[in-house]
């Protein structure tokens, strides 16, 4: 049976439960008459049978996004959740109302996947970039709540980098995004996800956001962009590559900031963990490298000087895969359209605390050590305040 969800518009919804409780509050075998749901609107979605608690109405729907879509009618002022049992949603997704909390059944239990590679996501976007028209999940829109599942891009990343440079069934713009978060994005949570991608899997491209004991797992830049983004008490899980990697070689980069010199932040890691997949070898991964995208400018399209990418990991544990170098270099177009820049970690705002385990190192120069956890979550993100639950 392929999978199915529900969505209710209901009236209101009790506050002193939660999502998944509230549905088990409500009586079954009673007439489908006014909802006895208290104070908040909310969309609940169910896979398998369009069988709702009896004191819930609405029509059934085979599309998350077609959810979501009932969603945006619903007038912003409200706040919105939609409840997503587990399953599987192979589609891509947009969502561009805030307001919202949308909320799986746990990370092992709700999917929602799509393969998408950047030289096919180039149809996908506004401005025909590749990048960004390749996420899995894209959102668009301020105060968002995710929880409890997992989002994944699932282009076959490891059979593309293992076939040689002259193969023409070579996917050239090999990104994969699982996760978009869009320019207008501001205070967007996340509980308890799995973000799951090799190449570019978070893709930080609008505001503040915070990630809270998830997943986050990829080889390439999987972690980056302008945003200011705190990932706590969470697992930074390196993958390994498709090609044969030579000893010494380095494989993967975690982070690729592009931070604008404006910004006080940018990545922040605090009190999380580096691991790795089986096949990644020791002192293979380093922690980042400073992307300064192509922009265009009133004279030329060129390398952005003003992307001075921030990362701080701080207090977190580090497996022995992360190279005693800790940055990267990365290269960056010049005005004449040649990639000859060369931008070094020196010319970064590339910081580590604290870190320990195999690759634990400490920059013992940084004034970050004045900080605990929680001002340094309160600065990163500008006073806004985030629930730790």
């Amino acid at each position: 049976m392929g999978t199915k969800i529900k969505i209710l518009l209901l009236g209101f919804i009790l506050s002193a439960c939660s999502v998944s409780g509230c549905a088990d509050k409500i009586k079954r075998n009673t007439p489908l008459t006014e909802t006895v749901l208290p104070s908040k609107k909310i969309l609940y979605v169910q896979t398998e049978v369009c069988d709702p608690p009896s004191q819930l109405t609405g029509s059934c729907y085979n599309s998350l996004q077609r959810a979501i879509d009932v969603a945006h009618t619903v007038p912003s002022a409200t706040h919105v959740t939609i409840a997503v049992a587990a399953g599987h949603y192979h589609e891509r997704i947009v969502l561009s109302r805030g307001n919202i909390d949308i909320v799986g059944a746990g990370k092992n239990k709700t999917y929602v996947q799509y393969n998408l590679n950047a030289e096919q996501g180039k149809a996908y976007h506004r401005d025909g970039w590749g990048t960004p028209g390749s996420a899995t999940f894209t959102i668009n829109a301020s105060e968002v709540n995710v929880s409890d599942l997992t989002i994944e891009n699932t282009f076959d990343f490891l059979s593309n980098d293992s076939k040689d440079k002259t193969d023409p069934s070579k996917v050239r713009a090999s990104q994969g995004v699982a996760l978009l978060l869009d320019e207008h994005s501001d205070k967007v949570a996340l509980y308890r996800v799995g973000l799951y991608g090799y190449q570019d899997t978070l893709f930080a491209n609008g505001k503040r956001a915070f990630i809270y004991q998830s997943d986050i797992a990829g080889n390439v830049d999987f972690i980056f962009g302008a945003g200011q983004v705190v990932i706590e008490r969470s697992r930074v899980i390196s993958r390994p590559r498709g090609k044969a990697i030579a000893p010494n070689e380095i494989a993967g980069y975690i982070t690729a900031p592009s931070t604008n010199i404006a910004d006080a932040f940018g990545l922040v890691f605090i009190n999380s963990r580096l691991e790795r997949e089986q096949g990644v070898a020791d002192a293979s991964v380093t922690l980042g490298r400073p992307w300064h995208p192509t922009t265009n400018f009133s004279d030329g399209r060129y390398a952005d000087p003003n992307a001075i990418g921030h990362a701080l990991f701080f207090n977190c544990f580090m497996d022995a895969h992360i190279h005693p170098a800790r940055w990267s270099s990365m290269k960056g177009t010049a005005k004449d359209g040649s990639k000859t820049l060369v931008f070094t970690p020196e010319q970064s705002r590339f910081f580590e605390v604290q870190s320990f385990g195999p690759s634990g190192n400490d920059n013992a120069t940084t004034s970050y050590h004045s900080l605990s956890a929680d001002s340094l979550r309160e600065q990163a993100l500008d006073d806004w305040s985030v629930s730790i639950n």
